[in-house]
């Protein structure tokens, strides 16, 4: 058994965390609670400091795994396609808001993803939740599929246009930042 891998209660490899507490993670916590006091004074910054280092001792984050090929072109890439949609959302939210007769049609859409990540899952459900007229409203890490919540969807092509949408926010993501779990296009 390598150094980086330690064996799991069910028997299975998984990868050792590299330390229990993570240096950046202390730093950022600990500028939120100061921001959170509206006050930096030396008992907020340590005591955010303390607090910062407990919360990741009794709750360890899992390890994840990323491939470390971050594609900046495809990333800004990605950032126009995320502000158009967005603004399309916006549009689309605005017109069901100013029809006053009219009540829209909404679904709650099953997306299975192709990758196997959790990285890709958390992100591709961060970007679905910020696009107005869209909600996460269930993400199964099991299966590595989101259940949306969709604003306006009339017939079963507005449904499939939204799935289509998702997963080509999956598919722009894995692009810019690799897939970790190297499961690409295996479902």
């Amino acid at each position: 058994m390598s150094p980086e891998m330690r064996k799991a209660r069910d028997g299975t490899l998984r990868p050792r965390r590299k330390g229990a507490v993570n240096p950046v993670l202390v730093v950022m916590l600990t500028v939120l609670w100061v921001a959170l006091w509206y006050e930096i004074n030396a008992f907020n910054v340590i005591s955010g400091l303390v607090l910062a280092v407990l919360l990741q001792i009794l709750f360890p984050l899992p390890p994840l795994r990323i491939d470390g090929r971050l594609r900046p072109l495809l990333l800004i890439g990605f950032g126009f396609f995320f502000t158009w949609q967005c603004f399309l959302g916006s549009l689309s939210v605005a017109h069901h808001v100013l029809r006053i007769r009219s009540v829209p049609r909404n679904a709650v859409i099953e997306v299975d993803l192709r990758s196997q990540s959790d990285f890709i899952l958390t992100l591709v459900a961060i970007v679905t939740s910020l696009i107005p007229g869209s909600v996460v409203v269930e993400a199964r890490r099991s299966t590595h599929t989101l259940f949306i919540h969709s604003l306006g969807t009339r017939d079963e092509a507005a449904v499939e246009r939204e799935r289509a949408r998702v997963l080509r926010s999956e598919r722009q993501l894995i692009r810019a930042f690799g897939d970790p779990a190297g499961t690409e296009g295996s479902r």
